[in-house]
């Protein structure tokens, strides 16, 4: 027998009707900059720093896509300990592979996540290897499909080893993106995108290692320090830990410091 409708009774299709409507699409947010202020900024980082370079050592693009892998949680300056004397005994695909898995461990030991990491390095030593003719591939397609290399790695393997104008957000440039404003972003593909839109042709070679070490030196995760950054008086973050404007023209670079 069929069941007796009740009063309050309601279809199906209305009852899930309001929960099954599309939610709006946030609009994306955008630079807090016009395109003059931002050509100012990169303009002063130009100034700078002339021909800015990263921090981890390597000899080629093999071991410079290696120590970018072993750079995942794990400082520059840790890496730079543990390849100096990987990298006088494996500096090549080849190499790498006859080293072998437990031995390049025991070079690494020291750097975080070490045992994925080498086994990582040498599997993508064997690709490289078999796919490649052991060298390594110049494009972002074939580079991402490697062991244990992502976007990022491939964007720093392919801006600092091959030239091109990649930007690879890290945690440094994920935090400028947000904190001044300059491409606001959830996630780092957001705020690399942002970037890409906002910055003048001319200044993209660079900017990747510009905005990292402006990160890493100057505006710091707890505390920026406002009172040496070229660019005080354009920013827009508004923590500032201080009022004084920067010269419109660097005088010097900046010395670095320890992180």
């Amino acid at each position: 027998m069929p069941k007796p409708k009740t009063k309050n009774a309601v279809p199906a299709r209305k009852r899930h009707s309001a929960s099954s409507k599309p939610r709006p699409r946030q609009a994306r947010r955008r630079s807090l900059y016009t395109p003059d202020e931002v050509r100012e900024i990169f303009r002063r980082f130009s100034v700078q720093r002339p021909e800015p370079k990263g921090e981890l050592a390597y000899v080629n693009p093999f071991t410079l896509l290696v120590a970018v892998v072993l750079s995942a949680q794990a400082t520059d300056v840790g890496v730079n300990k543990a390849t100096k004397e990987l990298f006088a005994v494996a500096d090549t695909p080849e190499r790498m592979v006859a080293l072998g898995e437990e031995k390049l461990a025991s070079y690494i030991r020291t750097i975080g996540l070490w045992r994925a990491k080498a086994k990582n390095v040498i599997a993508l030593s064997q690709a490289l290897i078999s796919e490649h003719g052991g060298k390594v591939p110049d494009t972002q397609e074939e580079l991402v499909k490697l062991p244990g290399v992502g976007r990022k790695t491939a964007n720093v393997v392919l801006n600092t080893a091959f030239g091109q104008s990649t930007l690879a957000v890290d945690t440094h440039i994920f935090r400028l993106g947000n904190r001044l404003g300059l491409a606001p972003g959830k996630t780092p593909d957001e705020v690399e995108q942002g970037l890409i839109k906002v910055i003048p042709s001319e200044y993209l070679r660079h900017a990747h290692h510009w905005l990292i070490l402006h990160g890493r030196y100057v505006c710091k995760a707890r505390r920026p320090e406002c009172e040496r950054c070229i660019i005080a008086d354009l920013c827009k973050y508004p923590e500032k830990t201080s009022s004084v404007p920067a010269p419109l023209v660097p005088i010097a670079p900046l010395a670095l410091e320890p992180a």
